[in-house]
This record gives structure tokens, sequence and C-alpha cells, in this order.
């Protein structure tokens, strides 16, 4: 089969009978329940339809590459860190390009971010030594811990109550 280019999202209709018409009827949103995004160098952020491998959407991540990105657990919501910001994106809503958050705090390099499980907080690691706690009802860190060297990944411990992070020294806290 062919493939459509990413520079064209494709708008698909839901599973309709032939006898089935529409005129001028805008379907419903279409809820994707298996949610596929990718983003690198290249400035973009690019969401994918599964079963079919057809690129569905394109976000513009402007000024700066993509690290790294984490969807809610909700998948109402995508965090994409970069350098060195964080910008959050609505995944259901195809007419909103734009981030509809975006948290500055870092130095450098995101590398590694999460959601705790309810989706208030998020969770940040940084190349600049730094890991950040996030509420995200504000667009500024309400908590910032000093790793003493580059972290590379950040994880929340299951209890939903304490940051694990890994940086380029060897040390796990």
């Amino acid at each position: 089969g062919s493939r459509r280019p990413c520079s064209r999202p494709e708008k698909v209709h839901p599973d309709h009978s032939s006898r089935a018409h529409y005129d001028n009827i805008e379907p419903p949103p279409k809820i994707m329940s298996v949610i596929l995004a990718t983003a690198g160098q290249d400035d973009k952020i690019r969401f994918w339809e599964a079963p079919s491998g057809i690129c569905s959407r394109v976000l513009r991540y402007a000024d700066s590459q993509v690290n790294c990105l984490e969807i809610t657990t909700d998948k109402q919501y995508l965090a994409a860190g970069g350098n060195p910001h964080i910008r959050l994106f609505e995944i259901n809503n195809s007419s909103n390009q734009n981030p509809i958050l975006c948290l500055e705090g870092h130095t450098g390099n995101v590398t590694s971010l999460g959601f705790q499980r309810n989706g208030r907080y998020l969770y940040s690691g940084s190349e600049d030594g730094t890991v950040k706690l996030w509420d995200l009802r504000s667009p500024t860190y309400s908590r910032s811990f000093d790793s003493k060297g580059p972290v590379n990944s950040v994880a929340l411990h299951p209890n939903q109550a304490e940051i694990i992070s890994g940086d380029q020294n060897g040390s796990i806290k």
C-alpha cells in the first residue's frame, strides 16, 4: 500500500455502512485507542495510526530538537522535552497545533520526563544536573533537586511519592 507523507495529515472517517451518507457533517473527533508519537532532530512531533502506519498529525516544536516524549495515562496530553524547555500539547484537539503550556526552568537538554498517575504533576531530568517537579497548574517548577551530574533518566516509584534518577556519573538517587 501507499503511504501519505507526514506533511499532509489525513482525516479518517469512522467505519460506517455503505448506506450511510454525510452531507457537510463533520464526524466526531477520532480518539486514538493506541497513541504512537515520534520526534527527534527535525523539530517535529508526529502522531501515527498504529494499525496502518499512516502519519495522522504533525506538530512543530520550534527552537529545539525533541529529546523525549511522554503521554498522560488518560491519553489527553503529550509532554515534549527539548533544549531547555518542556511543552505540553493536547492530543485529541487536532485544530490546536500550539502547546497549551510551556515549562521553563531547565538550562540544558531535557533528557527524561514523566507524569504522576493522575496527570497533575510532571517530573523531568536534564543535562543541567537537576530533577524538577512541576505542578501543571503553574508554568514554573515547584521543586528542584541537584543531581550533581547530567541526568539521563527519571522515573516515578510505584508509590507515586518518590522520584528516582540516574545520572552520567553513574549515580542512582
